[in-house]
């Protein structure tokens, strides 16, 4: 299983998910740090063959690496989610070329370029996870770049679940809503209490999502129990 953008959030809770589930990771992040080492001790604890590696997602050469790994695991490959992506938040007035094209490439082109290159790797019943937001059903403020390449992620995954189809591979969006991870229990107490109680009054639950809440909707999508679901979007979100 290849997961980018592994170190972090989402993306690490996915991981680590799998990892316990028994599966062989293959992931990577773009800065070293504690949460780099942190992940791969947490890898060594439940056994299997695990890769962290540094590489960027939206980078050619990088992926080739992170795809050359994948060959080697045990069993080959059978799942991917892309995970990876940035965004810096601006107003809409001040989105400048550098920005939009860079959170084009971090989020939409990365995923392109991941899937292509596994492709070859991928057979019947294997699976493509692509990690978007609801913000491309609900929009964003100061986000209209994000929004856009969320949005335009939607339409590629169901193109593609119509493409490869015919070869067994499935392809879905998991669209989570505000998820608590590790950068908002960084905050200030305060400010993430704030935070939490605002985000919280938006959804019908009444509080925000956690990242293993997202992991398992993930594990299930590749699971053999989602054979026959292929092409959708689905919002883990609390129904905002």
């Amino acid at each position: 299983m290849l997961v980018t953008g592994g170190s972090r959030g989402i993306g690490r809770g996915i991981v680590l998910a799998a990892a316990r589930a028994g599966a062989n990771v293959v992931t990577c992040y773009r800065q070293e740090g504690e949460a780099v080492e942190s992940l791969k001790a947490a890898l060594k604890e439940t056994g299997g063959d695990h890769h962290v590696l540094r590489a960027d997602a939206s980078d050619e050469a990088d992926v080739g690496r992170l795809i050359a790994t994948c060959e080697g695991l045990p069993g080959g490959l059978d799942a991917v989610v892309n995970s990876a992506g940035a965004f810096e938040p601006t107003s809409y007035d001040k989105l400048d070329p550098t920005q939009w094209a860079a959170t084009l490439q971090a989020n939409l082109t990365a995923t392109h370029l991941v899937t292509q290159r596994a492709l070859p790797l991928l057979g019947e019943g294997s699976s493509v996870i692509n990690i978007g937001s609801t913000v491309a059903f609900i929009g964003m403020a100061g986000g209209a770049h994000y929004t856009a390449v969320k949005t335009a992620l939607v339409g590629l995954t169901r193109s593609l679940a119509r493409e490869l189809g015919p070869k067994g591979i499935r392809f879905n969006t998991v669209s989570p809503g505000r998820i608590e991870t590790e950068a908002m229990v960084a905050l200030p107490a305060p400010a993430a209490e704030q935070q939490r109680k605002l985000f919280s009054s938006f959804t019908a639950l009444g509080r925000l999502g956690t990242v293993d809440e997202v992991a398992q909707v993930v594990l299930f999508l590749i699971s053999d129990l989602a054979t026959y679901i292929t092409g959708q979007n689905i919002h883990v979100d609390g129904c905002v």
